[in-house]
This record gives structure tokens, C-alpha cells and sequence, in this order.
């Protein structure tokens, strides 16, 4: 619509994770472009010094080969991202570059950063995807590149279209024989056991008073999501799997040669090393930047290093657990075949007695694993966790309680007619959560025992309910939309809208909900937000600037989710609870305020603060969605693997004696209109 001004205005109807209301937001034309550009983490990899290196050494050696044939240099950089590559390419003597850049946001600073640099006249951004790149007088290239440069992967390698762009590159758009940047990938791969990461994948035997409850058939021959799951495998301890076999070479890529993209598979026959379950493979790749493989660029993680100080911290690149599609007995000295298979975008694993040459893609048949995530998975296999929702049970149940459960694809509702509620009644905000829920009171002989309600809380009655008034409210709180550890108060906008529906002296669990930061000091988070000024000799600073831009477009800074068990951080303050939100109550019309200091008592860079929730399920018991043990001597933060925290990173990070003189100032305003909390943080200096 065109506002009174004459300005274009666009709304856009997004699902308030918060709220469950549909907001209309209103959005100019610019919106995309600086949200894109604000949450780039463009920074991480221009603060990724083994990458940079490794790379400008292959370009280096590239560009001597291709001289010394005679030829002019001609290279073409697909994924240019900054234009670092390619200015490294022209530093190292190239005699003219292509940079090809699809994200318009992103050329549109490489242009600026190829101008300030003084590389206008040798480097052109064009501004395509390389598959529609053309090559002739009048196309975008004036001829073939010999040297090809590709900044083109990701976790699982080929995840971004590297197959198919490679592919395209080489029919239309360099000459034969051209030298390549990286040279070569090699993906490589280990059977294991694991019951941390198994836990990630199925759903195990669930103990409640004298029951068993058993997952359903359909859940355990699942072959699990076809995504893979990609992690910072140097925080998953060695102790935390068994190796049950070598690590295998599973297959390499030439990229200087015809690339297919077609599915294909890839086996490695091995002998077992170790007796156990074979339910895991953990996997990563190298680049080799040059063919002699002097020079390579390896994503293995940290406790394959003889000296864990030399592992370059990446969060671009991390490594990737696969889980098998069902879990396999194996004896020592058993000879077994791991294969590999992928098409133009993923990779899947499969482990037999023989060589397979056609794996089918893995595909969730269940239902369970397109609900839960494998964080989701992990907490409701998390045995402590689940004692305390008992535990609060057991002590609110009676036998004539009526009890309604508000929460995704949650089994507390079945855990309370186990323990002996009258009537259980459960909101199911989708039919998949619903009929997933129905697969475990069948398989357990529970069916009808619960009330599965397909229905949002404020369309739901008294007859949806038979008649009953509801004595006890329970939620985890867990929403399939949640990120942010406030998006969970949905729960509290549930309670409101079920308010007729509940008795007067109804009992709601979890209670209440407070939110609780710490200052810290993170060991390599903070690059993904960091400025980079120069990078290896070459002035980025007009991305940094655009990201400034961006972040004031947006007028203030926000909290990001990040899931901080991946993250080692040390705490500068104590944790120190700043809201609290009650659930005995209804979400008040007035904004919730909280503003306060905390003393940063801790020696270190203060880089930023963590915020999470914890939940009072009664008077004294009390989940962790952040910290779950205290902050020890040294600072050391142990966080839940099954929650994203809030990470809000300081513009300015400042240095901490640890004497309590500097302190962290916070101003915090929960709006229940909009189910957000606007958040300020800044260090008061002595």
C-alpha cells in the first residue's frame, strides 16, 4: 500500500512465536536487504585465519602455475562473498577476475571493498548465479577463466550446490585443464557408538512408576530426517562415543576436472576394532588447495589434533553426525561396508555386510522426526530433566484431577494419567503432533486414556472438555516455533485464553518463569560478530559499515539464539534473575519492566551476555533451560544441549578486571502486546 507520505509500504503476516496471534508487520522495500545483511556471518569467515591463508597460498601457487604454461591469467571466483578471494587472486599476479556473487546485498559490498581496495579495473562483481553466467563479446565473461576459485561449501560440503555449479562451470565457463581453488575435497567418516548422540535420534524406553513405555514400532525402523545434523563435534567429548571402526576415506572430489552432479555412492569396507552398537557416523572433509596436497584445509575437530591449541575454531564449516537408520550389533574383527551415497545436495549413510551401489535417501516415515528436532529428541530421552516433571507431578496430582496439557508433542500428559489423573485432556497444535502422540498410547495399550484436541486454546469450550473444569494445567513449556528462550511465555498467552475454562483454584505448572543473564566472555563465538577492519592485508571495512547500516535500519539490537553447549564461555558476573512471569496470573496489559546492574566479578573480555529461563514446576523444584550446574571457580558455564540461549553481544567489548568496579547496566520492557522483550545492556565503567 502507498502511506499518506507516498512511500511504498509492505506488510507481511508472520506467526508471533510469543503471542500464537498473526502479526501484520510492516516492512519497507529495504527490509530484506538489511535483515540479510545484519544477520550475515560474513565475519566468521574473514576471522577464519587458517581458511584465508590456506587459501591465498593455493591462489598463489595456481597463478605460478599458470604463468609459468605462458598463459595470461584469467580467474573466475564463484561465491566471491567480500571479493577476498578475488583480490588475492589479482595480488598474486592474475591478469583479470570475474567474482561472481548471487546475494545482491553481498556483491553490491564486494563492489565497494574491490573499489577501496583498488582492484576496479582487474576485478568485475557480477552479480548472478554462476549457472546464468554467460561467456562472449557481449556476455558477462569476455572469455573462459583457466584458474577456477570456489568458496562454494558447506558442513556437509555439498550442501550449497557445489556439484551443480561446478558442473555448470566446467561445460560453459572455464577451459579445459584449468588449475582449481580448492584442488580437491576428500570426505571422511567413523562408525561409533554413542548414547549421547543415539539420543538425538530415537526415542528410548521411558520408565514411569511400574509402566514402561515403549516407542512406537513405526519411530524405531524410522530411518530419522534426510537432514544432516551439523555441530561443533569438538564439544562432544572423546569419552562421549566408543569407536567401533578407522576412520575411513569415503570419497574425493578432483574439482580441477568435469564434476557430475548425479546421485552416486561411495563404499569403504573395513574391519571392526571394537564390539558394540553401530548407531552413529561422524563426518568431515578436507580440502587439498593444491594437487601435490601440501596445502590443506582440514575440518576435523579438536581432539583429533595432537596439540587441541592448533584447531582453527570455525563456525562456518563444523562436522556432521549421521545416524545410521537403525542400530546394528557388531563383533571385533568383523569385516563391514560403509557406504556413503548423495545426489546434487546431501549426503546420507548406510553400513552392511556388503558393498551397496544404490541407497535409497533417507525418509522420515513416522512423523516423530519431521516433529521433534534432534535438540527435542535429546530432551525427552533426558532422564533428570524428565524426574523433575514427575517429581512435580506426583505432588500435584489427586485422583479426581482433570488435567490439560499445553505443549508441542509433549508426553507429559500421558505421564499424568500413568499417574493416576481422572481425565487428561491435550492441545495438539497440529495433526502430525497429534497422530504421533496416538502412535505412543497405542503401541503402550493407552489409547483413549488421553484426549487429543486438535484445537487452538482460545477457539477451545466446555464441551471440548466434557463439561469439565480443568484443575490442573501443565506445559513443559516446549513450541516447535520457539527460539528465543521468551518465545516459551506462549504458554502464559495459553493460560490466559483457557482462563474460563480453569477452576478457580487451579493448579498451573510450571508456575512461573524467570529469565536470568550472566556476562561473559566467550572463547570464539564473538567472531561471528566481530568487525574485521582489514583481512589479510586487504581493507573489508565498508562491509563492516554496512552491517552497522543495517543493524541501525533496525533500529535497536537484538538477542540471537544460539545453542551455547557448542560454545565454551567463561562467566564475568553471577547469574542474576532480572523478570519473573506469572503463570498464576493472567499475561498483565502493562509492560513488565526490569532495570538493574550486575558486577562484573570475573578477570576477562566481556564480550557479551547470555539469557535463559528457568522454570518453577512447583516450590522447590525448578528446570534449567541455561545453566544447569553452578558457575564454578574458574567461570566455566555448563549449558542444556536441549535449549537455544539468548545471546546478546556488546558493541564494544570491554575489558573486566574482575573486581567488581566495572558493572553490566541492563534495561529490559516485556511487551505483551507483541510477546517480545526489548533488550539494552551497556558496561558502567569505574
Amino acid at each position: 500500500m502507498i502511506s499518506s507520505s507516498g512511500i511504498m509500504k509492505t506488510f507481511c503476516g508472520r506467526a508471533n512465536p510469543t503471542t500464537g496471534a498473526l502479526d501484520w508487520v510492516e516492512e519497507g522495500d529495504e527490509y530484506d536487504y538489511h535483515q540479510e545483511i545484519a544477520r550475515s556471518c560474513y565475519a566468521d569467515m574473514l576471522h577464519d585465519r587458517d581458511r584465508n591463508e590456506k587459501y591465498y597460498q593455493g591462489i598463489r601457487a595456481a597463478v605460478t602455475r599458470v604463468k609459468a604454461r605462458g598463459e595470461r591469467v584469467i580467474v573466475l571466483d564463484i561465491g566471491t562473498g567480500t571479493g577476498l578471494l578475488s583480490m588475492m587472486a589479482v595480488t598474486a599476479g592474475a591478469d583479470y577476475c570475474y567474482a561472481v556473487e548471487v546475494f545482491k546485498p553481498m556483491a553490491e559490498a564486494a563492489a565497494c571493498i574491490v573499489k577501496k581496495n583498488g582492484f576496479s579495473d582487474k576485478i568485475k562483481i557480477i552479480n548472478k548465479h554462476s549457472t546464468k553466467v554467460t561467456v562472449g563479446p557481449d556476455g558477462d565473461m569476455q572469455e573462459k577463466a583457466n584458474i577456477l576459485v570456489t568458496e562454494l561449501f558447506d558442513t556437509e560440503l555439498i550442501g550449497e550446490g557445489a556439484l551443480p555449479s561446478y558442473e555448470h562451470a566446467h561445460l560453459h565457463l572455464v577451459q579445459v585443464g584449468c588449475e582449481a581453488v580448492p584442488h580437491r575435497a576428500t570426505v571422511y567418516a567413523r562408525v561409533v557408538e554413542s548414547e549421547q548422540l543415539w539420543s538425538w535420534a530415537q526415542i528410548q524406553p521411558i520408565q514411569v512408576e511400574e509402566c514402561t513405555l515403549l516407542p512406537p514400532a513405526a519411530v524405531t525402523r524410522c530411518a530419522g530426517a534426510p537432514s544432516v545434523c551439523d555441530v561443533q563435534l569438538s564439544q562432544v567429548t572423546p569419552s562421549a562415543f566408543a569407536n567401533l571402526g578407522p576412520l575411513c576415506s569415503m570419497f574425493s572430489v578432483d574439482f580441477s576436472r568435469p564434476v557430475s552432479s548425479a546421485p552416486h555412492s561411495h563404499s569403504c569396507r573395513f574391519v571392526v576394532e571394537a564390539s558394540g552398537r553401530a548407531q552413529v557416523v561422524l563426518s568431515w572433509w578436507d580440502l587439498d588447495m593444491d594437487p601435490s596436497g601440501s596445502i590443506v584445509c582440514s575440518m576435523a575437530p579438536s581432539w583429533t589434533y595432537s596439540d587441541p591449541r592448533e584447531y582453527p575454531w570455525r563456525d562456518h564449516w563444523m562436522q556432521s553426525v549421521y545416524f545410521l537408520p537403525a542400530e546394528r550389533r557388531v563383533c571385533e574383527g568383523e569385516e563391514l561396508s560403509l557406504t556413503v551415497s548423495h545426489d546434487d545436495y546431501s549426503l546420507w549413510y548406510s553400513l552392511s555386510d556388503s558393498d551397496q551401489s544404490d541407497v535409497a535417501t533417507p525418509c522420515c516415515t513416522c512423523q516423530a522426526h519431521l516433529l521433534w528436532t534432534r535438540p527435542r529428541f535429546g530432551e525427552l530421552n533426558d532422564q533428570r530433566r524428565r524426574e523433575c516433571y514427575l517429581s512435580a507431578l506426583r505432588s500435584i496430582l489427586r485422583p479426581d484431577s482433570v488435567c490439560l496439557s499445553v505443549s508441542d508433542g509433549s508426553l507429559l500428559p500421558v505421564f499424568a494419567h500413568l499417574l493416576g489423573a481422572k481425565k487428561v485432556f491435550s492441545l495438539e497444535n497440529s495433526g502430525m503432533s497429534k497422530r504421533v502422540i496416538e502412535q505412543f498410547l497405542e503401541v503402550n495399550s493407552l489409547k483413549n486414556s488421553v484426549q487429543l484436541l486438535e484445537i487452538r486454546p482460545e477457539q477451545l469450550t466446555s464441551g471440548d472438555v466434557e463439561g469439565e473444569q480443568i484443575s490442573v494445567l501443565i506445559g513443559e513449556p516446549y513450541f516447535s516455533t520457539s527460539l528465543l528462550p521468551w518465545h516459551s511465555l506462549f504458554f502464559w498467552y495459553c493460560r490466559t485464553a483457557l482462563s474460563c475454562l480453569l477452576r478457580p483454584d487451579a493448579t498451573v505448572l510450571p508456575s512461573s518463569a524467570t529469565l536470568y543473564l550472566i556476562a561473559v566472555e566467550f572463547q570464539d563465538l564473538w567472531r561471528i560478530r566481530a568487525p574485521c577492519g582489514t583481512c589479510e592485508g586487504f581493507d573489508v571495512s565498508p562491509m563492516d559499515e554496512m552491517v552497522q547500516r543495517s543493524l541501525d535500519f533496525r533500529e535497536s539490537r537484538e538477542a540471537e539464539p544460539h545453542p551455547l553447549w557448542e560454545y565454551p564461555c567463561r562467566a564475568l558476573s553471577k547469574p542474576h534473575s532480572v523478570m519473573t512471569f506469572d503463570f498464576q496470573q493472567c499475561v498483565p496489559e502493562q509492560p513488565i519492566s526490569s532495570q538493574g546492574t550486575v558486577p562484573l566479578t570475573g578477570r576477562g573480555r566481556c564480550h557479551g551476555v547470555a539469557l535463559w529461563m528457568e522454570y518453577s514446576l512447583t516450590d522447590d523444584i525448578t528446570v534449567s533451560m541455561g545453566l544447569t550446574e553452578p558457575v564454578n571457580g574458574e567461570g566455566q558455564c555448563v549449558w542444556s544441549p536441549h535449549r537455544k540461549q539468548g545471546v546478546y553481544f556488546l558493541r564494544d567489548p570491554w575489558e573486566s578486571s574482575g573486581d567488581g568496579q566495572a558493572s553490566m547496566s541492563y534495561n529490559l520492557t516485556f511487551d505483551p502486546n507483541i510477546g517480545d522483550i526489548k533488550t539494552d545492556f551497556s558496561v558502567t565503567r569505574p
